[in-house]
């Protein structure tokens, strides 16, 4: 067997490409999948649809819709390019966690299409997103959203959000909680700082929406307001 070629294509239908691969955040997972474990340089499609799915959601974060489509597209049409429908499911995961970070809940339609195809985790991933985990599935989590889950109180369960690395990772925690309606003051502290420090301007502007929704409910006014002079400076641009 020729060794150069990257643990992808050796891998079972649906496998994870390395050990390692489940150690990381499973939204981001299809970004490594791509590329991992190769000894040399990877298939065009591969890189194609790795830099394309990086550009989709780079630009789904700052707001750029039309570009966010055209790139998402473009990774798509890479990725069929392998007559993979399994990796297709995660490009669309990946589409669909970046809409929970924003606070945008619609159905993940484009998954729900391959999930006769779709990997036990990542089925699983997908009802995580939906904050509709069962009990089994905690176990076919990365141990970040494994500990989010299993998290009981509203301290823990902040704690546990709080030691999510990746900033990405970390406002879709916090987008889940919020469909589960487990959301407080300091969870919401969290998700606006999170997008504030990376700038990404789309799920910013909706955690701050509800930041400032909760403050109104809760008759804190100068809050409110200070929070609403934080939409209106993102509004200019």
């Amino acid at each position: 067997m020729n060794t150069s070629k990257t643990c992808l294509s050796m891998r079972p239908h649906g496998a994870l490409p390395c050990p390692a691969a489940a150690l990381l955040p499973l939204l981001l997972a299809l970004l490594v999948l791509l590329t991992a474990c190769a000894s040399a340089p990877a298939p065009d499609w591969q890189s194609n649809a790795k830099a394309s799915a990086e550009r989709a959601i780079a630009a789904w974060l700052r707001g750029d819709v039309r570009v966010e489509a055209a790139e998402f597209a473009r990774a798509r049409s890479e990725i069929a390019r392998s007559a993979r429908p399994d990796l297709l499911a995660r490009l669309e995961l990946l589409r669909c966690a970046s809409r929970v970070a924003a606070l945008e809940f619609e159905p993940c339609q484009g998954f729900e299409a391959l999930l006769a195809d779709a990997a036990a985790p990542e089925q699983a991933y997908a009802r995580y997103l939906a904050g509709l985990a069962r009990p089994g599935d905690a176990a076919l989590l990365p141990p970040a959203q494994r500990r989010l889950l299993g998290a009981a109180g509203d301290a823990p369960t902040l704690a546990a959000l709080a030691a999510i690395d990746d900033p990405l990772a970390r406002l879709v925690g916090a987008g889940v909680l919020l469909r589960r309606g487990q959301a407080t003051p300091e969870l919401l502290d969290l998700a606006v700082q999170t997008a504030s420090q990376q700038g990404w301007r789309r799920p910013l502007l909706a955690w701050l929406r509800v930041q400032q929704q909760h403050a109104q409910a809760g008759a804190a006014t100068e809050e409110a307001a200070r929070i609403g002079r934080r939409i209106e400076l993102l509004l200019q641009r």
